[in-house]
């Protein structure tokens, strides 16, 4: 894919209602792609959708947890899809941090929301809407990682731990799909100030805050950008890891403040 490769092409985004996610429809939206917009936020997926159809995009809101894989196959099937069914482009952009302790203060059902999310939910998505990319020879996965998926730091063994398995379930799928016409790639930020930290500290809003302090992270819509260069590369170009780090940062723990 190059120059206005993604016109018109069906274009399915996970994590569409904030974050990274939202920032990556509006992105694909401005490259012409028709959006299929999942989230378990049905409330923010309409306003999106809306928010885009006024610019002249084509967006369906799904709304369905992608941690319930019978949501998943019946949210995104043929069926309920119409005129969308023929996805071409899926971005696996649903993933969240629970919690930040050691493994043996660590909270089961924090694990749990890590893992059904962050690799079952990227499964079941992918399961379903890979099929299709192949009897059609031609699609692109892009699984949304993380720098911890490469470097592990203390306190957040199952979070590392499942962007971790993201990255083999990738490097697996691109072996797999040789010869299919379908490409797959992953982009792996590191600090990205959006609701992550909230939703990782359960709302305490200063312990957030202070993830960011004294530097410049990166924003969701610089992850969005190197999504979409990812989508566009032409053709016979397939970006296999794509790692993203802010000036301020050089690891998960190799952080610079002010």
């Amino acid at each position: 894919m190059s120059g206005g490769a993604l016109v018109g092409r069906t274009a399915v985004v996970t994590g569409a209602s904030s974050g990274i996610g939202r920032a990556v429809a509006v992105a694909l939206a401005g490259e012409g792609a028709r959006l299929v917009l999942v989230a378990r936020r049905a409330d923010r997926l309409a306003a999106l959708a809306e928010e885009l159809a006024r610019g002249g995009t084509e967006a369906l809101a799904v709304p369905l947890d992608v941690r319930d894989r019978a949501a998943v196959a019946a949210g995104l099937s043929a069926a309920t899809l119409g005129t969308s069914a023929d996805v071409e482009v899926l971005v696996n952009a649903a993933g969240l941090a629970a919690g930040r302790a050691p493994l043996h203060e660590g909270d089961p059902d924090d694990w749990d929301r890590m893992l059904d999310t962050n690799v079952r939910g990227v499964l079941s998505v992918t399961r379903t809407l890979l099929p299709g990319m192949i009897a059609r020879g031609r699609g692109h996965v892009v699984n949304i990682g993380s720098v911890a998926g490469h470097d592990t730091y203390p306190d957040g063994a199952v979070y590392c731990a499942t962007k971790a398995a993201l990255d083999r379930i990738t490097t697996a799928m691109r072996t797999e799909l040789l010869g299919t016409g379908v490409r797959v790639s992953t982009v792996d930020p590191g600090l990205v100030e959006t609701e992550f930290s909230v939703v990782r500290f359960h709302g305490d809003r200063d312990r957030a805050d202070a993830v960011y302090a004294g530097l410049t992270p990166l924003s969701a819509e610089d992850v969005a950008d190197a999504v979409r260069w990812t989508l566009t590369r032409p053709a016979h170009v397939q970006v296999g890891t794509l790692v993203l780090y802010a000036a301020d940062q050089a690891g998960s723990r190799d952080v610079h403040r002010r």
